[in-house]
């Protein structure tokens, strides 16, 4: 009656979603230890290029796939799951990619002090 939810698509969208994070996490931290060995001027908002981009769409896309997939266990059609972890993971995906600005300039402008989370 209703249809087998994906579960290969859930564990595969996870792992996707797991390795991109690990790419990015190496190339954020290689990149703006690039940029305070040269310190030429750059500001550190431009190491958002291409090569931080793709490992974050890949993020993305795997996130989607994981929540679509979850979404299907409750019975939803993948048209509508798909749909909905769409518009989720595009907004989460803004948001997050927002606050990594704010945090890069908080970097640029105070250090690495400037983030001193125990302030708070």
């Amino acid at each position: 009656m209703y249809p087998q939810p994906p579960y290969v698509l859930m564990v595969a969208g996870f792992l996707a979603a797991i390795a991109a994070g690990s790419a990015f996490g190496a190339t954020l931290q290689q990149s703006t230890r690039n940029w305070a060995d040269r310190r030429d001027g750059q500001s550190l908002l431009a190491i958002r290029s291409l090569s931080l981009k793709l490992p974050y769409f890949t993020i993305c896309a795997g996130v989607c796939v994981f929540l679509a997939s979850g979404i299907q266990f409750f019975g939803f059609p993948a048209n509508i799951a798909y749909g909905l972890a769409l518009v989720l993971t595009a907004f989460m995906a803004l948001l997050v990619w927002r606050q990594l600005g704010v945090i890069l300039v908080q970097i640029e402008r105070g250090g690495s002090k400037a983030l001193d989370l125990d302030a708070f």
